[in-house]
């Protein structure tokens, strides 16, 4: 393969990964994964798809939010990203290939759990790119849990704290800098419609962040600003060996699916770029599924 737009046969153009058990604490450093999932740096080839835009990536220091940002650099994008203060090392590699391709590209750091958080980040991104006109929220948590009566109240609390209330409050921050013609685009998750029992707090998050996506696309089309939502099936990020899937799943991740194996961020990128470009401008209140052949609504 020499980039994406490369004709060859999905089932082969990535690897089939068979990751030995492994785990990390915390939220987990790409770059202690084995194998490092591939965020595209060789092979993502920009086409000016993103020229001038200035876009922030919400968790975009690895994973699919790191090749999303990678990604919209290539493609002609200033690029700011948020990361939490452990995925420094990791962000910094993202930021390192956004300024490679010859644009801006800044870090913040912060959680979003921290109410005030979204607005700061949000603040930054304006005032470091000279505006804002590309949103895209890939941050998220996702812990393993097999029995609701053990599922911590503070788990389930801050799982929704991350996914749904952080989202709301960067979309609700950003809604006053965005001039017609700008995009949001969220991640939901397969979960949102086949729920699995082991991650009951995070599928539940992903189905409210579906939805809430479509009402954004209703209330904000009027401003000409468009929401739509990227649905990913199993892909290759530090989620799975922080606690994300149990450790017995690590071997064979992702070769259920009927494409034979799993996603790597690289292929979820160009989804984004997508929903963000001029290219999709009647799509609105989308969801688009990644998934590798699963079946969904």
């Amino acid at each position: 393969m020499s980039d994406q737009y490369t004709f060859d046969d999905p089932r082969t153009r990535y690897p089939v990964i068979d990751p030995p058990k492994q785990q990390q604490d915390g939220t987990g450093l790409q770059s202690r994964m084995d194998p490092v999932p591939d965020l595209g740096e060789s092979t993502y080839r920009g086409t000016g798809r993103l020229q001038g835009r200035k876009a922030l990536v919400v968790g975009g220091d690895s994973g699919i939010g790191g090749a999303t940002a990678i990604a919209f650099a290539r493609e002609g994008a200033d690029v700011v990203i948020s990361y939490l203060g452990p995925e420094a090392s990791d962000a910094d590699h993202v930021l390192q290939q956004i300024e490679a391709a010859g644009v801006r590209g800044v870090g913040v750091q912060g959680d979003l759990t921290d109410p005030g958080f979204a607005a700061d980040l949000v603040e930054k991104a304006v005032a470091e790119l000279g505006g804002l006109d590309a949103l895209a929220i890939v941050a998220g948590k996702q812990v393993t849990n097999k029995d609701v009566t053990t599922l911590p109240d503070e788990q389930f609390t801050s799982t929704f704290e991350i996914n749904v209330f952080g989202l709301f409050r960067v979309v609700k921050a950003a809604v006053p800098h965005l001039p017609p013609g700008s995009t949001i685009v969220t991640t939901a998750s397969l979960e949102t419609w086949q729920a699995s029992p082991e991650r009951i707090d995070y599928a539940s998050t992903k189905g409210a962040i579906n939805t809430l996506s479509k009402g954004l696309a209703q209330q904000l089309a009027e401003k000409g600003i468009r929401v739509n939502t990227v649905a990913p099936a199993p892909t290759w990020t530090a989620l799975q060996v922080s606690g994300g899937i149990p450790a017995d799943e690590i071997p064979g991740y992702g070769s259920d699916t009927p494409i034979g194996r799993a996603a790597q961020p690289a292929e979820l990128a160009p989804a984004y770029v997508f929903l963000t470009s001029p290219e999709s401008s009647f799509v609105v209140g989308a969801t688009l599924a990644v998934n590798g052949g699963t079946p969904t609504p």
